[in-house]
């Protein structure tokens, strides 16, 4: 087996893992053709990582000569760092949710999960300004595992999504997209504009909160 760079043989471990359960360091090294020293160096980079955990061997294991080997496995971390069926699932079930209850269905579906998105952001959403809610919001998002992010943007801000944990299930179902606006508007409380979707192929969403003009002060004003 042939494996390049440094990315693709730990990419390497760990699929082996997933597929093989908890490994021993020797037979990861057979089974990838690694030295000692080279599966041990990956090893240590993932588990510093936290894709791999270091295991004492089973009770059942300890018996015969010499000390057991421990094993390495997947943490929950490095689980979900391999592709799951989840997507497919939440596109089939919208699929049949519009099948059987219509467009109707899917739009309350949608109205419903962007309320709980709603709900968890609200609390981190607090400022005088605009601005400051906005920033709010980005660091609400990025909880929620959407990396977002501000920047200013002309007479307002930009709230910028760089990750959608929903893209794929969104590029059939735009109402997700929808919903999720409006509840930006409600937890800002002012109207917003998205002007790019990571489901629509964009690189980024891209939601813009415009920012109304500071009216002059009128304390210098003489008579």
């Amino acid at each position: 087996m042939k494996i390049e760079g440094e990315c693709g043989t730990r990419d390497a471990v760990a699929r082996h893992v997933l597929r093989r359960g908890p490994q021993t360091a020797a037979a990861l090294a057979d089974a990838l053709g690694l030295s000692a020293a080279a599966i041990r160096r990956h090893l240590d980079a993932l588990v510093a990582d936290g894709v791999l955990i270091e295991r004492e061997p089973r009770p059942a294991a300890r018996r015969g000569r010499g000390r057991p080997a421990r094993t390495y496995a997947l943490t929950d971390e490095g689980r979900a760092t391999f592709p799951h069926g989840y997507d497919d699932l939440a596109t089939t079930a919208l699929r049949y949710l519009n099948e059987t209850g219509g467009a109707d269905a899917v739009a309350s579906f949608a109205a419903h999960r962007a309320a709980s998105l709603e709900a968890a952001m609200a609390p981190s959403v607090s400022g005088a300004t605009i601005a400051q809610r906005a920033d709010g919001l980005a660091s609400a998002l990025t909880a929620q595992g959407y990396a977002a992010s501000t920047a200013p943007s002309g007479v307002g801000v930009q709230v910028c999504q760089h990750h959608c944990p929903v893209a794929h299930v969104a590029a059939e179902f735009p109402e997700l997209c929808e919903a999720e606006t409006r509840a930006f508007e409600r937890v800002l409380g002012t109207y917003v504009q998205r002007l790019a979707t990571i489901a629509h192929g964009d690189g980024v969403c891209t939601t813009h909160v415009p920012v109304p003009p500071t009216s002059p002060s009128r304390s210098g004003r003489t008579a």
